[in-house]
């Protein structure tokens, strides 16, 4: 587990995480900034990263820019959104090859890190406002992602049931943010933005890679400061409960009805509790041995797939599944069976057992590439609680039985979204 050994320093705006590895090949750079979630900044914030990785001051169009990038041997950039419980999270990445294992001996590692502050801090600026045709190129993508949620019925009913699920909490915004604030966004108020979120998010850059820990550091420094802050933080445990199960049926026209679930899990990343959560879900849905796919769709061919997962920082878990439309009643009373279940403790041994084998894998798995370790890393900047991976991978072989079936207990039902085709309703 060295390999996942991270070395942290306070630098000025922001936190250094260094991963001294030799396990990949190539130096991975992540940057990411958090802020609460809020109604007023979700879809300018969502578009700010779009146009910053567009172009820059040195590179003013896309094409110089991704030009540059093939001349670094093909290095990568590219940018990502996520909600981790109440907070925005935007990243930046950068991959780079390590020039140990090239004939020429460019300093790479000094080069991506350079290219991170460009990127960073020198936008491509018209005065004080992002160039113009940037910004409008940027907004229309913007709509085109987030009417691609709309039309992908999968990911259209998992959003809705969150809306309807965490109405009046922050967490209830799209990532991608709100189709009817995208016009307001102008050059001049994108930039101003840009100076808050530099001035006021909490950040992290993290390096992992066969690299020097000292070395890394001098070119933070010399590359890469900003203001001093406070970042804000928030009490995640603001949960609106409702006072009975909150039902909705739509209707469009949809061939597979979508049956989304949602659950107050009552736990988040970090309380003790959690490591046993982890491995409920894998039993209840999480896996392909789970017992929502093998009774909800393998035994009474109900879904065309059925599964759940947590979000764990919200404490929150989610059943996703597609149904024919005359099958509501029915998958509902089975997936509430499964519930049900669990709470008894009515799982094997071999569950158990076979559970945690595939948690494990799948942490392995995500820890293989440089952007995998860095998510399981950052959880604990999220949660500000530090645990180690191998304490992770521990504490969750220890979980038992009766740990498993006390966790079963805590979760509560809240939410069942429908979303069923037009003749379903005649």
């Amino acid at each position: 587990m060295d390999s996942t050994a991270e070395k942290l320093t306070k630098m000025q705006g922001y936190s250094l995480h260094v991963v001294e590895t030799s396990k990949y090949k190539t130096n991975t750079f992540v940057w990411k900034m958090k802020a609460p979630l809020t109604k007023e900044d979700v879809t300018k914030r969502a578009l700010l990263p779009q146009v910053l990785q567009s172009s820059s001051a040195k590179y003013p169009s896309t094409t110089s820019l991704r030009s540059y990038l093939d001349e670094l041997y093909g290095a990568t950039l590219f940018v990502d959104l996520g909600k981790k419980g109440e907070y925005h999270v935007v990243s930046f990445s950068i991959e780079i090859a390590n020039e140990k294992f090239l004939g020429d001996q460019t300093p790479l590692l000094k080069k991506g890190f350079e290219l991170l502050a460009e990127i960073l801090t020198k936008p491509n600026l018209t005065g004080h406002a992002f160039d113009q045709d940037t910004v409008e190129k940027e907004k229309r993508t913007l709509k085109q992602r987030i009417q691609s949620v709309y039309d992908d019925k999968m990911r259209f009913s998992n959003a809705r049931l969150v809306e309807e699920m965490c109405e009046g909490e922050p967490y209830a915004l799209q990532v991608n943010g709100r189709m009817e604030d995208v016009d307001s966004i102008t050059p001049e108020n994108l930039f101003a933005y840009y100076k808050k979120v530099f001035s006021e998010d909490e950040m992290d850059l993290y390096v992992i890679g066969d690299v020097k820990e000292e070395e890394v550091k001098q070119y933070a420094m010399e590359l890469l400061h900003f203001e001093e802050r406070t970042p804000k933080t928030l009490e995640t445990r603001d949960i609106k409960k409702k006072e009975k199960v909150h039902e909705v049926k739509e209707e469009q026209d949809v061939k597979q009805g979508k049956l989304n679930i949602g659950y107050r899990t009552n736990i988040v990343y970090g309380d003790p509790d959690y490591f046993a959560l982890q491995v409920f879900n894998g039993i209840f849905g999480g896996f392909s041995h789970s017992k929502l796919f093998i009774n909800v769709r393998e035994k009474a061919s109900l879904a065309y797939y059925a599964a759940s997962r947590l979000e764990s920082h919200k404490g929150l878990m989610i059943v996703v599944s597609g149904i024919d439309l005359k099958n509501y009643d029915q998958a509902v009373r089975i997936i509430n069976e499964q519930m049900e279940a669990m709470k008894k403790g009515d799982f094997t041994d071999g569950e158990l057992k076979q559970t945690k084998a595939v948690i494990q894998n799948q942490i392995l798995e995500t820890i293989d590439t440089a952007r995998g370790l860095t998510e399981i890393l950052y959880h604990n900047v999220v949660s500000h609680v530090a645990i180690p991976l191998d304490k992770w991978i521990t504490e969750m072989q220890k979980a038992t039985k009766e740990e498993i079936i006390e966790v079963a207990k805590k979760i509560e039902l809240d939410t069942i979204y429908f979303l069923t085709g037009m003749e379903a309703g005649k």
